[in-house]
């Protein structure tokens, strides 16, 4: 029974529609080889390698084999991705014991391919754009294969981290002394309250996550340094990388002028990368240099302090925003993202902000109204003003000139859910859409593209076109056709201005009859996609620690807010279940199990039962 039903559970991922082909190489280095960046936070003694895939542009004549979508070892990830999304023991058990059908799951990357040159792509002076991108709760490096491969089809070099922090469905920490011996960190499930221990615990994650970042900034410094202590560190296993698939990248990405990496992230992986951003930026501000215990201080040289300024392009996705709203974190909070620097001459504003969401979580309105008010101007008013957006000009003679900021692009995806914001929505629509009602997953992950490529675009970033099958949603000109095959450098459109057209509200409500038929037309331009004004917004954000604290929030919006929290809890982790919850300490408590032949003999006696 089970051999019949797999396959129709499980379908193939889509081809990436970017004109180039796709490779990875998987990369594992001991933290020892890349030095002090920042503090080893105290709960990351654990911790002794960072862990990422790099998915690339490659050569045109690349055939080398498909990468799997699970990671090794297969059985295990069976049996954590099983649990997380909630499948029952037994059937998790079953699925465990399957890693041949699963198998045959693979994604359209070619594993340690040639990477494409980009001066015979491009222009003889040319790098990569290069982005890191975080994943969520339950995500791993290759959670996000569809849209960092997307990404990188289109012209990317896209590095993703496998977090350490427990967030993680599961994750193996290689020991550098002994490649062959490691440990398991399984994925450590919190509840969703509002209690001052669960922030505790979500701002250790966080902090364990900045760190890890920082830490992969300098890596990928040194490795396009051609930097032989990094490259020649790599422990990826089951078989070696070779070494010429990571020396290939000395050079080649675009990582060394200030503001040149694009940061972006889903779910947690958002709020990590707001906190990333912040920290890294505001380190010398008064508020946060007087911090006892901050989330990250690079040191002064590092490659992540040197590389972060008010023009960082950021896309966040789905940003879960209550690990943000802790006490302690409250001044980085207050202080509004890079793009809009009160202290830059010309920041780039609301254009180098880029947030698509779910509309799973457009309609959690306490999670939407602290969205709005992270990314805007100013986080630390109540409401999101249009003053907020206007400031005096410095440069202009005249009293009372004002310079207007533009707002960020705040957009979200009709019938999706938040699973559908990765992987999993394709893996498993037949899930998603029968428990959490997201339609179409591969219509969210289109418009994810389409929308993070023309943002890169109007942030000066040199990417590829977009395909004219990408476009079927709308918002092209009408004689394009659509139908169009070629998938080449040509096959489609160097501007796609639609995507992140920012509409008025009461332009866009409802449909219009047509006159001619009488059928109803959409009055929005591109299909399910819709535009989110954030003025205005802000009076219904979730709770802050400080503020339960202060009595500021009253008990009413405190319960009321902590009961769309637990509801919500099921989109982000589908299998939590309160039997399963660690029981929050005042710093988390990080599962760590050694993989010797009698822990593994015991961690397949546990999946078996």
């Amino acid at each position: 029974m089970v051999f019949s039903f797999l396959p129709s559970i499980v379908p193939a991922f889509p081809d990436y529609t970017g004109p180039y082909k796709v490779g990875a190489v998987d990369v594992e280095i001991p933290i020892s080889k890349i030095g002090s960046v920042s503090a080893i936070p105290n709960e990351a003694d654990h911790i002794h390698t960072i862990q990422f895939r790099i998915y690339y542009p490659a050569t045109p004549d690349t055939n080398n084999e498909s990468i799997t979508w699970l990671p090794p070892p297969q059985r295990l990830a069976v049996w954590a991705y099983s649990q997380f999304l909630g499948l029952s023991s037994r059937v998790a058990s079953v699925l465990s014991f399957l890693p041949r059908h699963l198998h045959y799951i693979k994604i359209p990357v070619h594993a340690n391919a040639t990477l494409l040159s980009p001066q015979s792509a491009c222009d003889p002076q040319s790098r990569w754009p290069t982005v890191l991108f975080s994943h969520g709760l339950g995500g791993s490096r290759n959670a996000y294969s569809h849209i960092a491969g997307s990404l990188a089809s289109h012209g990317m070099v896209v590095f993703c981290p496998e977090h350490r922090d427990a967030s993680a469905a599961i994750s193996v920490i290689r020991d550098p002394k002994d490649p062959k011996s490691s440990h398991i960190v399984p994925c450590l499930r919190i509840e969703h309250s509002h209690t001052p221990e669960v922030w505790a615990t979500r701002e250790t994650q966080i902090r364990i996550r900045a760190w890890e970042i920082g830490l992969l900034v300098e890596a990928i410094h040194r490795m396009d340094l051609g930097d032989n202590d990094i490259i020649e560190a790599n422990l990826s296993t089951p078989s070696p990388t070779p070494l010429s698939a990571l020396y290939q990248f000395t050079g080649q990405l675009d990582v060394h002028e200030p503001g040149k990496m694009i940061f972006g992230g889903h779910s947690f992986g958002s709020a990590t990368v707001v906190q990333v951003l912040k920290s890294t930026y505001y380190a010398d501000h008064p508020d946060i240099a007087k911090w006892d215990n901050p989330l990250l201080r690079p040191v002064e040289n590092s490659a992540i302090r040197r590389q972060i300024t008010e023009n960082t392009p950021t896309f966040l996705l789905d940003m879960w925003c209550f690990p943000i709203l802790s006490a302690a974190s409250a001044p980085l909070f207050n202080l509004p993202l890079p793009a809009y620097s009160p202290t830059a001459a010309s920041p780039v504003g609301g254009n180098g902000i880029l947030a698509i969401g779910s509309e799973a979580f457009y309609k959690w309105k306490e999670n939407m109204h602290s969205t709005a008010r992270i990314v805007s101007p100013d986080p630390s008013a109540k409401v999101v003003s249009q003053a907020a957006f206007e400031r005096s000009d410095a440069k202009k003679s005249k009293k009372g000139s004002v310079k207007k900021l533009s707002q960020p692009g705040v957009f979200y995806v009709q019938n999706s859910a938040h699973l559908n914001q990765s992987d999993f929505g394709v893996l498993f629509p037949w899930a998603v859409k029968k428990i959490f009602k997201g339609e179409q997953p591969e219509r969210i992950l289109r418009l994810n593209t389409r929308a993070i490529l023309q943002f890169l675009r109007e942030n000066g970033v040199s990417v590829a076109r977009t395909w004219y099958g990408d476009l079927v949603e709308g918002g092209t000109e009408e004689n394009i056709d659509l139908k169009k095959e070629n998938k080449g450098v040509d096959g489609g459109i160097h501007e796609d201005k639609a995507i992140l057209e920012k509409k008025p509200a009461k332009e866009k409500e409802g449909d219009t009859q047509d006159e001619e038929n009488g059928e109803r037309k959409s009055r929005w331009s591109i299909e399910a996609w819709r535009w989110i004004d954030i003025v205005g917004m802000g009076k219904e954000s979730g709770p802050s620690e400080a503020g339960l604290q202060s009595g500021e929030t009253t008990a009413q919006e405190a319960e009321e807010a902590e009961r769309d929290e637990e509801e919500m809890e099921g989109q982000m982790e589908p299998g939590m279940k309160h039997d399963d919850v660690a029981e929050p300490a005042s710093a988390a408590t990080f599962p760590s199990q050694g993989i010797t032949s009698n822990a593994r003999a015991a961690v397949d006696e546990r999946i078996t039962a």
